[in-house]
């Protein structure tokens, strides 16, 4: 129990401190596994999982439900698997960028558990999330924004965000303080450029 609640702590030292709502554990629920149960399955011993999280090898809690579960994705230890172990997990991961800053950056990101904007965490899928938000965000001063080509390009974009990312939930918006990516990325490039309508062809 004192591992678990050292956990909690360190959540709420990142996360700051928000009610779930039921809805917010109905989301987490659906997205997420709890840690003891993924442990179950996996073999893995749920409070050496916590050591490693307290000693900054393996990444916080996504969320913590409202009855206290520890919320993790179903893919918590597919990096250090492929990375060749915990031990081998963060020079791996950190040389995944050219740029060692950026790399040890997004280390500690990763770590924070924050990284709850994405359905599958690596290296590649943040990098592309990046490339694609940016993008996003700078097509409205492109020369021929506004023109068809130009909203198939703006589209194509936005349903490959929406596919590497989920729906997120009011918890989120808390303590992330304002909106999501997907709120600024995909539901409102949306609403304000709606793909063109395409009339039935009748004969």
């Amino acid at each position: 129990m004192a591992l678990r609640r050292r956990v909690a702590e360190r959540f709420r030292e990142v996360n700051g401190v928000h009610p779930m709502t039921a809805a917010d554990d109905a989301y987490v629920s659906a997205q997420f596994v709890v840690l003891d149960e993924l442990c179950a399955v996996t073999g893995w011993d749920p409070d050496g999982v916590r050591r490693l999280m307290l000693d900054r090898r393996l990444p916080l809690p996504g969320y913590l439900r409202s009855d206290g579960a520890e919320m993790v994705p179903a893919d918590l230890f597919a990096l250090a698997e492929r990375a060749g172990g915990v031990a081998r997990l963060a020079e791996w991961f950190v040389g995944c960028w050219a740029d060692p800053a950026r790399g040890a950056a997004e280390w500690d990101a990763y770590l924070s558990g924050r990284y709850v904007c994405l359905r599958s965490v690596t290296p590649e899928t943040i990098r592309r999330k990046d490339e694609l938000t940016a993008a996003i965000r700078a097509a409205p001063a492109e020369p021929d924004a506004g023109s068809a080509a130009w909203l198939d390009r703006l589209h194509a974009l936005v349903d490959e965000l929406d596919v590497l990312e989920p729906a997120f939930t009011g918890y989120d918006r808390l303590r992330f303080g304002g909106p999501t990516s997907r709120d600024t990325c995909v539901d409102a490039v949306r609403a304000r450029w709606p793909r063109p309508v395409t009339a039935p062809t009748g004969r």
